[in-house]
């Protein structure tokens, strides 16, 4: 086998325009994401309101354009009025999903003056568990109405004169997980979805709505599930969502690393369903992708079940990730870039603490996991209109995978910026990966910089002791020649992004 790859990008193959909220991520009630995650009252560097400063700054960091919020299982339990008001007045709750105590000290009148802070965006969630369309209307009229109502004067008087206007919601969270307060069939679903829709599209017809797919590519209704709940909804929303989480038990690096085809599978399956309703409705309107549950999640699963129930804020799901961790996340956002004309959002899952990128030390400093990375870089240089990638790579079989391409790659063209960039991993775990890539079509183009995420060792991680244990170098050795070719070594096990800007 000639351990050699190939790519050709042309300007004009283009698979769409990239939506930036497809960076998007996410903050639940749940841990430390919330208490000791953004919000610690007391700690040396946290502001008037108790946020942390240092978090702010790496969230900042990545250029976040929209959190999802305030859950996730979370909210199918939860009622929002209890958390709105003065603090001091706000009522203690069991959290049924997560066994905890919550003590509503943070709401959506905080929660959005957080995203302010952050320079962020609010995807609010409405309980559709226990409650239903009048709850939903309520809350879209207290965030988003001006004035002249019940809930808007309430917001007023809660200090908040200018509506938060908060555009973009999720009908309840996994609705088919027999975790789930409140678990429905997709026809129970669909028709309290379908009717939650309407009355909030009634109060603010600006708003876009997500519809909840199946909680997981292994759920056993799946995509039946999607199929039915679209058809009730179709008329009503905009977005079905995706949520998927993977994991590296059995200690199988190549097959871990391959778990990113199903991704690819799931998304195809998704858009195929979609359009088959479409189809059947004989309607005009694509139902786009929102996969705002995305990530490795599986390190803490055995310490979590340590947890003594009734407690605020343990340090639930508190994953260390390694570096095959970020290689992953760097196949699944290639994942998802490669649909990027139907997948247009999508929420990294969580932001602090909880299954996150960032992590912080109660009283003390936060740090970059090695996820932050693949993350961050997206983020920042992925804007503009993903290319389709002709790639000729070597393959290898896993266990639950064939076919696997060492290379898993795609380019990014920022025509307003003058700038393409090339995304890559390379997921051999022993050797580097030659690569010639054709830029035909992009004359004048320049190599501005090579950045390299990569480890000797695949479970290295960054911890409060040594944060920096794996971070990425820009003494990557791409190089183009004259008539616009492009050859770099990817090193072995390594995420690559490989910035070129015209002169």
């Amino acid at each position: 086998m000639s351990m050699k790859a190939s790519m050709i990008i042309d300007k004009d193959f283009k698979v769409g325009e990239v939506d930036p909220r497809l960076y998007g991520s996410f903050i639940e009630h749940l841990g430390r994401a919330v208490y000791g995650g953004i919000y610690e009252p007391g700690h040396p560097q946290a502001d008037e309101q108790g946020f942390r400063g240092d978090v702010l700054e790496l969230v900042k960091g990545l250029n976040v354009p929209i959190v999802r919020y305030p859950g996730g299982n979370f909210v199918s339990g939860y009622n929002w009025e209890d958390a709105i008001g003065p603090v001091d007045q706000r009522k203690r709750r069991l959290d049924l999903a997560w066994r905890t105590i919550e003590p509503n000290l943070i709401g959506l009148n905080e929660f959005m003056d957080w995203c302010r802070k952050a320079n962020t965006d609010a995807m609010m969630a409405v309980n559709l568990g226990t409650r239903g369309p009048e709850e939903a209307r309520d809350i879209i009229e207290y965030s988003n109405i001006t004035g002249g109502t019940y809930w808007s004067d309430l917001r007023i008087s809660h200090g908040y004169r200018t509506p938060h206007n908060i555009k973009t919601w999720c009908l309840g969270n996994e609705m088919d997980g027999p975790w789930q307060t409140g678990t429905k069939t997709a026809v129970e679903y669909g028709r309290i979805a379908c009717e939650t829709a309407k009355v909030m599209k009634w109060v603010d017809p600006s708003i876009e709505l997500v519809a909840c797919g199946s909680s997981g590519l292994l759920m056993p209704t799946f995509p039946d599930w999607e199929a039915t709940v679209l058809e009730h909804t179709y008329d009503h929303v905009d977005y079905i969502s995706l949520h998927q989480y993977y994991g590296n038990r059995d200690q199988d690096s190549a097959n871990f690393l391959a778990q990113s085809l199903g991704m690819d599978s799931f998304i195809h399956t998704v858009i195929a369903t979609a359009d088959y309703v479409q189809a059947k409705k004989r309607g005009k309107k694509k139902i786009n992708l929102s996969f705002d549950e995305w990530n490795v999640w599986y390190h803490s699963n055995d310490s979590d079940r340590k947890i003594e129930p009734w407690s605020i804020a343990p340090p639930q799901l508190e994953d260390i990730y390694n570096h095959e961790d970020a290689l992953l996340v760097g196949c699944m956002l290639i994942s998802m870039l490669k649909r990027a004309d139907r997948v247009k959002m999508a929420c990294l899952a969580q932001l602090v603490n909880v299954i996150a990128p960032i992590m912080t030390a109660n009283g003390g400093a936060a740090w970059k996991q090695t996820i932050y990375y693949p993350y961050l870089h997206a983020s920042v240089f992925g804007r503009g209109t993903v290319l389709v990638p002709l790639i000729k790579s070597p393959k290898y079989d896993a266990k639950d995978y064939t076919d696997v391409p060492y290379l898993e790659a795609v380019a990014v063209h920022n025509e307003e910026a003058s700038e393409l960039t090339i995304f890559a991993v390379n997921r051999h775990l022993a050797e580097a990966l030659p690569l010639e890539m054709d830029l035909r079509s992009f004359g004048g183009f320049q190599i501005k910089e090579h950045i390299v995420l990569e480890h000797e060792d695949l479970k290295a991680s960054n911890t409060l002791e040594v944060p920096d244990r794996v971070k990425p170098h820009s003494a990557g050795n791409a190089t183009i020649s004259t008539n616009g070719q492009i050859e770099a070594v990817l090193g072995k096990a390594s995420w690559n992004v490989i910035r070129l800007k015209l002169v």
